[in-house]
């Protein structure tokens, strides 16, 4: 047989043929087989990152703060495009229900392969305003919380034998923002912390970083768009494919680890 479908034809046209056939195959089930774990993945950059790692394949761990209705629709539809999903609740801020977490997706996936820490606070507060509340709010939950949950998850990471941990730093920890003065000391910590962790988890376990620029997302202030548009060579803010394409390269590169991904269009320059 012939005419491309490609049975033991040896053209050079039928092997192209061959070749990006089982490239298209290979490109749908990147991730078969192995389990997922994404923190705040009921909104935002962690639905969509969520749903991607279920379109590559992945069986897929939705974990939610206070977002419950819409964590269960991330579920849903997770669960149409044919993958297991199930929807896990902790507040991150507490090390023991990280450790529950992390114990209650293994005993119903039965494995962890890759820890996705995008739950995040952004909290606007300057240097005379801030307070001690807003200060823990702001490292707990951005730094404290992927370092527990790095280490609750290391474990089945290693058994996993082909484990991959992604932290969501941002450009804020790279340039600092006098308005968000711990957010960006925080987001500091987690480009240090995945560094660190490399160290710590290599061989067995991959360990990098995104720090994205501002990506445009329904609800946004305007002028946050307006503001890099004006700052960013690219002149535009970014997608949340773009973060979610991000995420998939680091989990697939399996020569990169202690890297942070700077995603901003060229704002750090």
């Amino acid at each position: 047989m012939c005419g491309h479908g490609v049975q033991r034809c040896w053209t050079p046209t039928c092997v192209w043929a061959l070749r990006a056939k089982l490239g298209r195959m290979s490109d749908e089930q990147k991730l078969l087989g192995r389990v997922a774990l994404v923190t705040g993945a009921g909104k935002r950059l962690g639905r969509v990152v969520a749903l991607r790692l279920a379109r590559e394949g992945a069986d897929v761990a939705v974990h939610y703060g206070k977002s419950g209705h819409e964590a269960r629709e991330v579920v849903a539809e997770i669960e149409q495009l044919g993958r297991r999903a199930a929807a896990f609740s902790a507040e991150l801020t507490d090390v023991g229900e990280i450790r529950k977490l992390v114990a209650d997706v293994v005993a119903h996936f039965g494995r962890l392969d890759i820890l996705v820490n995008s739950a995040a606070n952004f909290l606007e507060t300057k240097f005379a305003e801030t307070s001690e509340a807003t200060w823990n709010a702001s490292l707990d939950t951005n730094l404290k919380a992927p370092f527990f949950c790095a280490q609750a998850a290391a474990p089945h990471l290693i058994a996993s034998g082909r484990g991959v941990i992604i932290n969501f730093a941002d450009i804020g920890g790279l340039l600092g923002w006098r308005e968000f003065l711990p957010h960006s000391i925080s987001k500091a910590g987690v480009v240090m912390l995945t560094r660190v962790l490399a160290k710590e988890l290599g061989p067995k376990v991959r360990v990098n970083a995104l720090a994205p620029g501002t990506i445009t997302m329904p609800g946004d202030p305007p002028e946050w768009e307006e503001d890099f548009r004006e700052k960013a060579p690219l002149a535009r803010s970014g997608r949340p494919e773009e973060i979610a394409d991000a995420v998939m390269y680091l989990i697939t590169a399996e020569f990169v680890t202690g890297h942070v991904l700077v995603i901003d269009g060229g704002r750090t320059l």
